[in-house]
């Protein structure tokens, strides 16, 4: 029989959940700042090193080899271990590994220490929303979600302006992630552990080929995942590259583009993932598969926008920018909660490390590269050639959506599939 807390006990349960919830979003934050620096010194670093374009979109390639590799192996480990304790070890290695990052004086040396942080980020990614999924029930899901992914527009346009104020020392933008990140890897170690929902209180079983089967087997995971490689092609590649095209194809200055496009992507971001987040929940009841058609809306009308970048003057095309972008941006609460709902608990971390695996191997791992190629065989005297790259790969936006909206039909019968196997939490738990 389930034990009933005493207000005292359910208020001191809400409130490590909200400390959970706010060390991992500053995690995740930290996260793609380190991700995104690069992005905003990619020309200084290039000039620097004598690297090309193409090198330049191995850089990420290097990155998301190492990170979708070995998410299956750490989400295996969170399925089995102490979570908390994963996470911790794993921030303060990629802190080092930014770090280590400033330090590069040639081009091997750099890309190494992509890989490396790659290595420190797959221990994290894929166990981080598991915990977000054990602490809160599925009805305030995808709020909470959509708060813990927030964290990728605002720190990613926090990489942008870091990177903006040292592009003539392009060293130092890496040495200041390294401290926070390592003063947040060691809080995780003092972070309890949280009862993972599991039937009867059985101990989670440890993943098997057969557990792996049934995620292919179910038809919202699947197209979900889908949807989201074909997101991740056309915005990865396109975010890599975009400080470059303005600078270099729009005749802006770095420092203020980046400034600018810095804040556009967090405002912007940080209000569509909100509000994705929050129009999913809303819908639920009435809709079954809700997150899926939020998500399928905001790239299909994301689509269009984008390409009116390419041919809208400035400054008006700051307003189309900031669009396009609240566009691009309304799917990742959603998309992340669906899967957090159609995966019983104790393979989660398996699953979203599979996920991670999928949208980096067939999505932002090489199409940074397939711009930079394209860009390259299609440069001018007057252009880079870049806005040629990214409407090849926005063709994506629109197949993204179409896959979700296809992954709509599932969604609701996989998640009373789910939740037939899982105990429905009242409040936050943790053990």
């Amino acid at each position: 029989m389930e034990q009933v807390d005493d207000p005292q006990s359910t208020r001191r349960r809400f409130g490590r959940a909200r400390t959970a919830l706010v060390l991992l979003l500053a995690i995740n934050l930290f996260n793609y700042v380190d991700r995104q620096i690069l992005a905003a010194l990619e020309k200084p670093i290039a000039d620097d090193l004598g690297a090309s374009m193409g090198q330049m979109g191995r850089l990420v390639f290097a990155f998301l080899i190492s990170y979708m590799l070995l998410s299956p192996v750490f989400g295996i480990l969170a399925d089995r271990f102490r979570r908390w304790v994963i996470i911790g070890v794993g921030v303060i290695f990629w802190s080092l590994a930014s770090g280590g990052s400033g330090l590069a004086s040639t081009y091997g040396m750099l890309l190494l220490m992509r890989c490396l942080l790659g290595v420190g980020e797959a221990a994290y990614g894929p166990v981080a929303p598991t915990i977000i999924a054990d602490l809160y029930p599925i009805e305030k899901r995808g709020k909470v979600l959509a708060w813990f992914y927030a964290a990728i527009p605002v720190g990613s346009a926090l990489g942008y302006t870091i990177g903006g104020l040292f592009s003539a020392h392009w060293h130092w933008a890496f040495f200041c992630t390294v401290p926070p990140g390592i003063v947040l890897g060691i809080w995780c170690f003092f972070m309890p552990e949280p009862k993972r929902q599991l039937i009867g209180g059985t101990k989670p079983h440890k993943p098997t080929p057969a557990d792996y089967l049934r995620l292919l087997k179910t038809k919202s995971y699947v197209l979900n995942s889908l949807g989201m490689t074909a997101m991740t092609f056309a915005l990865g590649g396109i975010a890599f590259w975009m400080p470059r095209y303005l600078v270099q194809d729009r005749g802006l200055d770095p420092a203020r583009s980046n400034l600018i496009f810095g804040g556009i992507v967090a405002t912007s971001g940080l209000f569509a993932t909100l509000a994705g987040g929050w129009l999913g929940d809303k819908l639920r009841p009435r809709l079954s598969g809700s997150y899926m058609l939020v998500s399928a809306a905001g790239m299909i009308v994301g689509f269009p926008m984008f390409l009116l970048i390419l041919k809208t003057p400035f400054p008006a095309c700051w307003v189309v920018i900031f669009l396009a972008c609240f566009c691009l941006f309304f799917n990742t609460g959603p998309a992340n909660t669906a899967l957090a709902n159609v995966v019983h608990p104790s393979i989660r971390a398996t699953a979203f490390a599979i996920n991670i695996f999928m949208i980096h191997a067939l999505g932002d791992a090489i199409s940074p590269a397939v711009i930079g190629h394209v860009a390259d065989a299609n440069k001018t005297a007057t252009s880079s050639g870049l806005a040629s790259g990214f409407v090849v790969v926005s063709v994506m936006m629109l197949v993204g959506g179409l896959l979700w909206l296809w992954a709509a039909r599932y969604l609701g019968a996989d998640e009373r599939a789910a939740e037939r196997s899982v105990p429905s939490p009242g409040t936050p738990g943790e053990g």
